[in-house]
């Protein structure tokens, strides 16, 4: 026999059963005698009283020792003590949330808000102490307490903390993340983070600057906790490779653990985890059901169902789990193979241990995967990648037309925001939405895995979604700053402005460059790639030349606010260049330009104190040469401060020097007229040297002022 009590304790009905009466098979295919019934309770010592109620722990045991006693090892001795397992009711994690949200102090509460979550505290506590009490008892007191933490309310403000992508993230001991293809669900007033962990995720860690294609071994699924999103406590692995299914399996035995999410059932006070699996020992693809008494307890097999109804294929493609509003719970998904429909199931509603018939609410013949959705300002959104194996995209989505979730749809659109960069280096991953006492603010959390092959530095990529107009506008930033009490997020300090500045194209090689435009002004007409090789390690860079005379490059428009900003590049040369550049310029046309001289290996440039006025500005990448080549990587814009500088006036007694500059008459000695011309600086000194063209002289000249052009 292959089980525990455990595993009987906490699943009625036939699925427990089925577990009391399961064979194995012996070596050379033939079925191994039923362990006896006293071999059923050998590891009974894991498992404690005080996981129960007394009353039903004490006719448990009764019924256990008088059945096996008798001696007999019979399906109607095994079927009592299935329905005496049955009557047990279980008050573990009743009791841990309890202990737990008695460390909630009043007073960072408002008062509206603490009185009736102190009601359903002290309720709670008195259930998890009762001997009596009934299993839906301990599911509303559950519920109760989970629903009066979530509506607690922060007295004060709050406080913004920073997001910041492009890295490797750890939890709040220094370890590492790893919580692939998963979501994040609040239960009370705390976030849990659900995902995988594979082993190539290690390996990729260690050193990505190389591929780890198809290391997708599974490890666990681990849980993390956070009061702000940001700061990610290590709870614990929900799931392992040891975790117990069916028919004497175990998930480490899967062929493939994917995409999850998380259901809190109020009806049994149960948390269902919702996997992607692939199970030969259980009939090959399908969706998994694990439960626990707690978001962070040790999850147990409850179901395995390979068919949703409606669906053409078993199993799905890719799934998230969407919570609504009213607490209803919902599969999204596409089916396996091909994945060209988009389909919203709802989970069972008595105990969210099934999925019942999916509602199709989009089509695309090239199918899709990363399903995830989102609702804001009353619209449901469906979000899905590319499909091509977790490599980048732009994200595509459909709207509802009604405030039906299971309703019409519109035609795909692409999410503004992704196109440039496709969205942020990642694929759909899932999205929180975080209701502050200020705004509401959708998060999308993207996957950077690719595969473990090589496309960008950080798993996980999370950028703020907000309304703009009648669509959600994605905003790829590389850090941000978000406050969980108000809803509010803002730029981070360290921000790059510049879009796709590794040159990404979804592990291939292009001739246009995502969110880059080409330009030519001489020569061959392509001038333009990303190359294999990049700065540091990392897979793309940008080339720009040919073997021929040639004159061009890149540019692209992004829009910024006002403020000081430093421009930097990771470039190096081949072959003699006449022009090697990179240059901004503002949108009051004002332009700085950082020269890149001849360098065989990898060398950061960089420019400083860049005055850059707010509104659209462009970066452009210029070469000119006969028969060389500029390679370009991890550009850089960043502000490093939010006030453009002063402008300096200087007189003519004291200057010494200007830049050249054409003066026309202005028809008299006392008509003043003033100039304006652009010029680039240097961060330090610089030379302006005022020196006649032409025989005639110069003109009469007072002042000279110096300042960032306004915007």
């Amino acid at each position: 026999m292959i089980g525990t009590l455990r595993k009987t304790l906490e699943r009625g009905g036939m699925v427990a059963a089925a577990l009391l009466f399961m064979s194995v098979a012996a070596p050379g295919g033939m079925a191994a005698a039923a362990e006896p019934l006293a071999g059923l309770y050998d590891n009974v010592s894991r498992y404690s009283a005080a996981d129960y109620t007394a009353s039903s722990w004490a006719a448990f045991s009764s019924a256990r020792d008088s059945l096996t006693q008798r001696g007999g090892d019979d399906a109607t001795t095994r079927e009592k003590l299935q329905r005496a397992a049955d009557g047990l009711v279980m008050v573990r994690g009743l009791k841990s949330l309890v202990a737990d949200y008695k460390t909630r102090p009043a007073g960072k509460y408002t008062s509206d808000s603490w009185v009736p979550f102190a009601k359903a505290l002290a309720n709670a506590d008195g259930v998890a102490a009762d001997a009596s009490a009934t299993a839906s008892e301990v599911a509303a007191a559950k519920t109760a307490l989970t629903t009066a933490a979530g509506n607690l309310v922060a007295a004060d403000e709050g406080t913004f903390q920073t997001i910041t992508n492009d890295v490797f993230w750890n939890d709040t001991s220094g370890n590492p993340i790893y919580s692939q293809g998963g979501g994040v669900f609040k239960f009370g007033d705390t976030y849990y983070w659900y995902g995988v962990h594979y082993t190539g995720a290690e390996l990729y860690r260690a050193n990505p600057t190389r591929k780890y294609d198809g290391d997708v071994t599974f490890v666990s699924i681990p849980v993390y906790s956070s009061k702000d999103l940001v700061n990610w406590k290590f709870e614990n692995r929900v799931a392992t490779r040891s975790t117990s299914l069916a028919s004497g399996a175990t998930l480490g035995q899967a062929g493939w653990v994917g995409r999850l999410g998380v259901s809190y059932n109020e009806n049994t006070g149960k948390y269902v985890l919702v996997v992607q699996a692939y199970l030969p020992a259980m009939g090959g693809d399908g969706v998994l059901f694990l439960r626990g008494d707690s978001p962070t307890d040790t999850f147990d097999y409850a179901y395995f169902q390979t068919q949703v109804v409606n669906s053409p294929t078993t199993g799905t493609g890719d799934q998230t789990v969407f919570t609504d509003e009213d607490g209803k719970d919902y599969l999204i998904f596409s089916n396996r193979e091909g994945r060209s429909r988009a389909f919203v199931a709802k989970l069972r509603e008595s105990d969210s241990l099934r999925v019942e018939p999916a509602v199709q609410i989009g089509y695309n013949s090239a199918g899709r995967e990363g399903n995830a959705m989102f609702k804001l300002d009353g619209k449901y959104y469906h979000a899905a990648s590319d499909l091509h194996g977790w490599n980048t995209s732009v994200t595509h989505v459909i709207e509802s037309t009604t405030s039906n979730i299971q309703g019409a749809y519109t035609g795909e659109y692409t999410l503004a925001g992704t196109e440039m960069d496709y969205s942020h280096v990642t694929q759909t991953g899932f999205f929180v939405t975080v209701k502050g006492t200020k705004q509401n603010t959708v998060i999308y959390a993207g996957d950077r895995w690719a595969d473990f092959a090589w496309n960008g530095i950080g798993y996980n990529q999370w950028m703020p979604v907000t309304k703009t107009g009648a669509r959600p506008q994605f905003h790829s930033v590389s850090q941000w700053q978000f406050n969980a009490t108000t809803g509010e997020w803002r730029v981070g300090p360290a921000n790059n402005y510049a879009l796709n500045p590794n040159f990404q194209a979804d592990r291939i090689i292009v001739s246009q460059v995502q969110g880059w435009t080409n330009f030519r002004e001489s020569g061959p007409t392509s001038l333009v790639t990303n190359v294999d090789g990049g700065a540091n390690g990392s897979r793309f860079a940008l080339r720009i030349g040919a073997t021929q005379s040639y004159a061009g490059g890149v540019r692209q428009q992004i829009t910024v606010p006002a403020g000081v900003y430093r421009l930097s590049a990771f470039a190096r040369t081949t072959g003699s260049l006449s022009a090697a550049q990179v240059t901004i310029t503002d949108a009051g046309g004002s332009s700085r330009t950082l020269n890149i001289p001849a360098s065989s290996g990898w060398t950061r440039r960089e420019l400083a104190e860049i005055p850059v006025s707010a509104g659209t500005a462009t970066i452009t990448i210029r070469a000119a040469s006969g028969n060389g080549y500029l390679f370009v990587d991890d550009l850089g814009l960043v502000r490093t401060s939010g006030d453009t500088p002063p402008g300096q006036r200087y007189e003519a007694e004291t200057a010494s020097t200007v830049a050249t500059v054409s003066f026309e008459s202005t028809g008299v000695w006392t008509t003043w007229a003033t100039k304006t011309v652009t010029v680039p600086l240097n961060a330090g000194g610089n030379t302006i040297r005022v020196d006649p063209t032409t025989t005639a002289g110069l003109p009469n000249i007072d002042y000279l002022d110096v300042g960032a052009t306004a915007g």
